[in-house]
């Protein structure tokens, strides 16, 4: 075994010159990032391929549990340094015997175009392939936009680029982006396939001829791309960079393709998105409980089979927990039993699930009516309507018959846990699991510890939430704790303006232009006005007299006017579409008189400034009391249940907290 390194020691590529086919080695934990010493050696070993005549061949595979899964992103600071990646690829490419690629794990971004730059690629099943670099304001920087559509064409090219998705290898073959998948040895595989291929003409990647489309359907593909982006700029240079492979040379398309990742490698936009990459990762390493280990949980209890808690049965069920979900009456029972065939049902139908699979998820779930059933659960979680009172009897009658060591969750949105706690004899136990709607859809899910919640319960929601794919936030305990105590502060805002001279439609129509996928009415109206109206009316003892009180919604409500479920809310629905009402307009002039409010008109910019200083003053007041420990767990709640855009600089960055300063003092 020979060792390649740059510096002359032993490094992080090996070459392993076993004749016919060699062998290139890359180690370097944990994901063999494609460092300086990585590209170095990678290039040496290359080199050395070319030059031994006993080498006919040679695979390139990785050590550890993954492919090249991307590049050194904590190179991104510093100056570039020899060799550089996409010389590195070249080279790769350019080599005058067949490389195979062996690819498992992840092959993603500067992985990926390695493996494009091969001669032919074999996968491990379980594998997955992509180039997710527009979710860090970059373009891939190393032929990804050039090589990618000359393989598998412009269509599926401008899928994966432009929206970074990461795609499992059956469906990687079936594009033509790998050639073979492994059916046991990977690597022996790789190599009876790279001996195959030894006296045969090289299958060059850039060497292929891709075919253009027409004018107007590439124009009206930009177009649709860059509406999706929500203003980021990313998907749509990537979008360009990709189709310019129809009309450039290679190396004419490489140019402009390194041009454009330097470019934005520079931005704000890939400054703020980077930021929101090391944020999804480090939020789930919370102080003090790195050493605390979690309890051991497969049998699943759900009480409520409402929205919420068939949502949430779907999460289990499709993780591969063992989910029993109960209810008070066999109605209710098989309402829910229907919500949760009817989502199965629809994935089905979209392609995204096999009926097998669908079958197979269906028979993890039980129903059954009443709680005593749950007596052999691991964790309870309680979905039922959105009471203090009510949430209390249940906890104190479950906490009745539940041996010692289940775990009992509540998902309230807004109600304070320790009262829930403190009507069982195990608060040590309690802690609260806040799902987003869909749960089985939104990633985010806040896990809430009372001052008695035990570490080992705290650790076992972070646990779960792993195992479920979901990205894990630690709170205390608030009224509406981080993400619904920001909404509800920033939706105050959005009624002042109303108040004020702006319409429904104008608020949503300035926050979806600043990035939200909706704005504050349009997502009341989805998630049911009468939610919040409970809250307010459970609250209205305490309001301050004093404190600026808008009663548009209240009346909203008192009217029936309860959203999409109702037909009716902010908007009127008429077959599902959002329409303008005039009787909201109504509604929302008088509010004006009655205040005492001169209308006025208001632009998007002061909308938008308006609130976004709401979210960060709410943010700084939740950080000031300790309900999180970092801003980065403020950031994450707001870009994962609320659609914050990531790729502006999120509520807690340096950079929009003196954004929003500077906006107050003009």
């Amino acid at each position: 075994m020979t060792a390649i390194a740059s510096s002359g020691e032993a490094g992080p590529v090996r070459l392993i010159p076993t004749a016919p086919v060699a062998v290139i080695e890359i180690d370097n934990p944990p994901v063999n990032a494609t460092s300086q010493a990585v590209r170095a050696g990678l290039l040496t070993a290359i080199h050395e391929v070319d030059c031994n005549p006993q080498i006919e061949a040679v695979v390139i595979a990785c050590a550890g549990r993954t492919f090249v899964a991307g590049a050194d992103i904590r190179e991104f600071g510093q100056l570039p340094r020899e060799p550089h990646l996409p010389d590195v690829i070249d080279a790769i490419e350019a080599c005058s015997k067949p490389v195979v690629a062996a690819i498992h794990g992840t092959a993603l971004g500067g992985g990926c175009e390695i493996a494009l730059a091969c001669h032919a690629r074999v996968a491990e099943p379980g594998a997955s392939l992509g180039l997710p670099e527009v979710k860090l304001g970059l373009v891939p920087g190393a032929g990804g936009t050039q090589r990618l559509p000359r393989l598998v064409g412009l269509e599926a090219a401008l899928d994966l680029v432009t929206s970074g998705r990461i795609v499992k290898a059956a469906e990687a073959l079936r594009l033509g982006l790998v050639d073979r998948l492994s059916s046991g040895d990977l690597r022996q595989d790789a190599m009876d396939f790279a001996r195959e291929l030894t006296g045969q003409p090289l299958r060059r990647t850039g060497e292929r001829v891709v075919t253009a489309l027409d004018p107007q359907e590439a124009s009206a593909k930009v177009a649709e791309i860059r509406r999706k982006a929500r203003g980021a700029e990313a998907p749509a240079k990537a979008a360009e960079l990709v189709l310019s492979s129809a009309s450039l040379p290679l190396a004419d398309g490489m140019a402009r393709e390194r041009e454009t990742f330097l470019e934005l490698r520079s931005s704000e936009q890939s400054a703020a998105l980077r930021h929101a990459f090391f944020a999804e990762r480090e939020v789930t390493r919370l102080p003090g409980l790195d050493s605390v280990e979690p309890r051991s949980v497969q049998k699943i209890g759900i009480v409520g089979a409402g929205t919420m808690g068939s949502g949430i049965a779907i999460a289990f069920a499709d993780a591969g927990f063992d989910v029993k979900i109960v209810e008070t009456s066999e109605q209710a029972l098989a309402a829910g039993q229907a919500r949760i065939a009817d989502v199965y049902d629809k994935q089905v139908a979209s392609g995204r699930l096999t009926a097998a699979a669908k079958d197979e998820r269906l028979r993890a779930i039980e129903y059954a009516v009443g709680t005593s059933s749950l007596s052999d659960r691991d964790l309870v979680i309680e979905a039922v309507f959105e009471d203090l009172e009510v949430k209390r009897a249940l906890f104190r009658d479950l906490d009745a018959f539940l041996p010692p060591g289940t775990i009992l969750a509540t998902n309230t949105s807004y109600l304070d846990i320790s009262l829930i706690a403190a009507a069982t004899s195990r608060p040590a136990d309690v802690v609260g699991l806040h799902f987003f709607s869909p749960a089985n859809v939104m990633k985010l899910l806040e896990v809430v510890r009372t001052e008695t919640t035990a570490d080992d319960v705290v650790a076992t929601g972070l646990s779960l939430a792993k195992r479920l794919r979901k990205i894990p936030v630690v709170c205390r305990v608030c009224d509406g704790f981080v993400g619904n105590r920001i909404l509800s502060r920033y939706r105050q805002q959005a009624e002042y303006l109303l108040e004020e001279g702006a319409l429904p439609h104008e608020v949503d129509a300035a926050l979806e232009a600043f990035g939200f996928p909706m704005g504050p009415f349009a997502v009341s109206d989805l998630a049911g006005l009468d939610i919040a109206w409970a809250r307010r009316k459970r609250l209205a003892p305490t309001r301050d007299p004093r404190e600026r009180y808008v009663d548009i919604a209240d009346r909203l409500c008192e009217a029936g006017r309860f959203g999409r479920k109702t037909g009716a809310g902010w908007y009127r629905y008429e077959g599902g579409k959002r329409e303008v009402d005039p009787f909201v307009t109504a509604l929302v002039e008088e509010a004006s008189k009655r205040r005492g409010l001169t209308r006025r008109q208001i632009s998007a910019e002061e909308i938008q400034s308006r609130i976004r200083a709401a979210i960060v003053n709410e943010a700084c007041k939740i950080l000031d009391e300790r309900i999180v420990e970092r801003p980065l767990d403020v950031d994450v709640v707001m870009m994962h249940g609320y659609g914050y855009p990531a790729w502006r600089a999120v509520p807690c960055s340096k950079r929009t907290v003196w954004d929003c300063s500077r906006s107050s003092r003009r």
